[in-house]
């Protein structure tokens, strides 16, 4: 796990962060996920803290109490979280680039050419 920064309140960095390890496959649907006790005495953090950054996921539905034997990745948890991953990247990245493109008059074969990647735009083959 990666070093917690002072920019975002620390219970949402455990949740991003145990969101990012689902997202990418480090922790798998129905695998245990750290305790609250893990998580503070590795990021050397308050229990009731990293306790609120596992809630968060709770109340998402990402993650699941099992009684007694701690919390789990939820059945759909992966998906769950990519699904709203990714209408957060076209509300962030996407629709701005097209309302842009469309001010300057950028048609869509153009921006599909710049958005491949550095040369399209110079008429120039992809390096």
């Amino acid at each position: 796990m990666p070093a917690l920064d002072d920019g975002t309140p620390l219970f949402v960095q455990i949740a991003e962060q145990l969101a990012d390890d689902i997202v990418g496959g480090a922790l798998a649907e129905g695998a245990r996920v750290p305790s609250t006790n893990e998580l503070a005495a590795f990021y050397r953090i308050n229990p009731a803290t990293a306790a609120k950054g596992i809630n968060l996921l709770v109340d998402d539905g990402v993650l699941e109490k099992r009684r007694g034997i701690g919390m789990f990745v939820a059945a759909g948890a992966q998906e769950q979280l990519r699904a709203g991953r990714r209408k957060r990247f076209a509300e962030q990245y996407v629709d701005p680039m097209l309302a842009e493109a469309n001010r300057l008059g950028i048609d869509t074969d153009t921006l599909v050419s710049l958005v491949r990647g550095p040369g399209w735009h110079n008429g120039g083959s992809r390096p």
